[in-house]
């Protein structure tokens, strides 16, 4: 069925690459605008390379692709006005805001104790305060326009179960699921619905970077995508290491559309079967 969100505005975190990127042009393939917003730049304690603003243009230019309108702004989540002027420019220009995807996230690994007061503070700021800073930012439009919307946050397998040494990470991910259940009965009364998609591994720059490999194989000192790739099975009931961001965006996708109109609190796996362990 295409044009599942015909006419509609998605307000996307994290949009310059990966899974950001990928909820952007799916969106746009069935219909959608999109105001796209990144950092676009390092994060202190995050080892793998950052996102840029060339990544934020290529955004633009699938977009534009697609003959879709997009509006790209730079702005950190860790920072409520960037994120309330992006906001205001987008809807200025692309006239109303259906759709909320909360993605932006990173990823620090290390055991409980080794985390330092500013890897915790950080992670926990972008993963999850960034989080509720984009739904504070989005809501008091999407109220106001009075016609519902679909509000999504990116949580992870990780926001249901544990796992050893991301302890800041998980801490995020299950606050992230929190706070979609808590603004599922809040934006009820004005047919706002809320929702978190917890992927597995899913094939980023996020998750395929030196630091993951380590850790998932730990007996080699600099292991290499090939002796990595196996590995990242083990998380997932299939014999697959990851999920493609595509995949992730076909849930967002449903989820915003009129398909899952009477979905909301729900937290949605995309996970090769992880959550089942």
């Amino acid at each position: 069925m295409a044009g599942r969100v015909e006419g509609k505005v998605a307000f996307i975190t994290g949009a310059a690459r990966g899974q950001g990127r990928a909820h952007a042009v799916r969106l746009a393939e069935e219909g959608a605008d999109i105001i796209a917003i990144d950092l676009c730049g390092p994060v202190e304690g995050v080892p793998y390379l950052a996102s840029t603003p060339d990544d934020l243009a290529a955004t633009v230019d699938l977009v534009e692709g697609l003959d879709r309108r997009i509006v790209a702004v730079q702005a950190d989540v860790r920072d409520f006005e960037q994120l309330q002027n992006a906001v205001d420019v987008g809807v200025s220009e692309l006239g109303r805001l259906d759709i909320v995807i909360a993605n932006a996230g990173i990823l620090t690994v290390a055991p409980a104790h080794e985390w330092t007061e500013n890897q915790w503070q950080t992670m926990l700021d972008v993963n999850l305060s960034g989080v509720w800073r984009t739904a504070k930012a989005v809501i008091p439009t999407m109220i106001g326009q009075g016609q519902g919307g679909s509000i999504i946050a990116t949580s992870s397998v990780l926001g249901l179960k544990g796992a050893a040494g991301a302890i800041g990470y998980v801490a995020a991910k299950f606050g992230v699921t929190g706070i979609m259940k808590t603004l599922a009965h809040e934006l009820a009364p004005h047919r706002i619905r809320a929702n978190s998609l917890h992927p597995t591994n899913v094939r980023t720059e996020l998750m395929d970077n030196a630091m993951v490999r380590k850790v998932f194989r730990p007996d080699l000192a600099e292991p290499t995508y090939e002796d990595a790739i196996d590995s990242y099975s083990v998380l997932n009931v299939w014999d697959v290491p990851w999920v493609e961001a595509v995949d992730v965006a076909n849930a967002a996708l449903w989820l915003a559309s009129d398909e899952a109109r009477f979905v909301t609190g729900s937290a949605i796996p995309v996970d090769l079967g992880a959550t089942a362990k």
